[in-house]
């Protein structure tokens, strides 16, 4: 075999490689990161206050009123968003001050309904369980702090 043809077929294996590679890379789809990170708090205040059978699928109930809530005003803020920033495509800022004062409420809403969400679970615990809820109430800022891009 020759330098010429032995150089040709590594080339040419290195491409199919490379395009295998790239293929690969391009068509696999990665974990769900929204999935993950909402199983992982629930994960987290289910080990640390040592939730029974019975407490965790109530919790479980919490969880789900709290997403629908969140989601719903989350949808409102994005609406009232969507007004705000189309009065700069038509220059009519009669509103502008009262869509701003709209989302700061609804994002004040949100921040109650976590507020109320943590006091439901924290009716949950047992006696024996309120000083880990403390425990766990000082470390709710970093357990939800905002994800990073």
């Amino acid at each position: 075999m020759t330098k010429t043809k032995f150089l040709t077929i590594g080339v040419v294996i290195l491409l199919i490689l490379n395009f295998g590679t790239l293929t690969f890379l391009f068509t696999k789809k990665p974990p769900h990161p929204l999935k993950f990170e909402q199983e992982g708090p629930k994960k987290i205040i289910i080990e640390r206050l040592g939730f029974d059978k019975q407490q965790i699928e109530k919790y479980e109930l919490l969880i789900k009123n709290h997403q629908q809530a969140i989601e719903k005003l989350q949808k409102e803020i994005k609406e009232s968003k969507n007004e705000l920033y189309a009065t700069l495509v038509t220059s009519d800022t009669s509103n502008v001050e009262l869509l701003e004062k709209e989302i700061s409420y609804l994002q004040l809403e949100i921040e109650k309904t976590h507020y109320q969400h943590f006091q439901d679970i924290k009716i949950l615990c047992k006696p024996n369980q309120l000083i880990k809820f403390n425990d766990l109430a000082l470390d709710l800022a970093k357990l939800f702090k905002p994800r990073k891009e």
